[in-house]
């Protein structure tokens, strides 16, 4: 599920540039997060978060992260979510986050759990590598890599606010990467008013 080197990047730009669709001091879901990169990110801006990933090394990582909260902000779960069951059930459903973030990582058969994650009023930020990575690097299986509009279709049921497809040359790398909100439960307006639309800052 996850590289050795995975999380101890900087931070993705993409992750960076839309981490204000997450609710202020919402929940966030990190999913294979590695060593944490993007765990330490959002718990610097506040909000709490779950760090899922199959390597307990990984997770390790964060230990200085976890002690220096002195609440329970930072919550880590070891898990082989590619052979167990989903390990975030909420009764008979995924638990839901106010954000859900995965980075570097695919397994189509958790892509309709990863969207029923996202909680209304919440956003989806997704990135990883496409088809025609073969060409540059790895990877290279057609497995770890999304087909033209693949990321779009599997999340249908959310509204994208931004999406890219193509390649990006440092490091050189094809990539799809996307950033959807499922849309906040709908308030009753006053009678004779439109109700306010939503707005999504760009």
């Amino acid at each position: 599920m996850t590289d050795r080197a995975h999380g101890s990047e900087a931070v993705s730009p993409w992750i960076r540039r839309w981490s204000h669709l997450a609710p202020a001091g919402g929940a966030v879901l990190d999913l294979a997060c590695g060593r944490g990169r993007h765990v330490r990110w959002f718990a610097g801006r506040g909000h709490s978060v779950v760090a899922l990933d199959r390597s307990q090394e990984a997770l390790d990582a964060m230990a200085d992260l976890r002690a220096q909260s002195s609440d329970t902000r930072v919550q880590t779960v070891q898990a082989d979510i590619e052979n167990q069951p989903w390990p975030l059930m909420q009764g008979q459903a995924p638990q839901t986050f106010d954000a859900v973030i995965v980075t570097n990582y695919l397994w189509r058969p958790l892509l309709p759990t990863i969207v029923r994650s996202v909680a209304p009023g919440g956003v989806l930020l997704y990135e990883t590598f496409a088809h025609g990575n073969a060409s540059v690097g790895k990877p290279s299986r057609p497995d770890f890599l999304l087909q033209p509009g693949e990321l779009l279709r599997a999340c249908q049921e959310l509204r994208v606010v931004a999406y890219e497809d193509g390649f990006l040359a440092d490091p050189p790398r094809f990539v799809q990467r996307i950033a959807a909100v499922r849309e906040p439960l709908p308030v009753q307006p006053r009678a004779g008013t439109e109700p306010a639309p939503t707005r999504y800052p760009l």
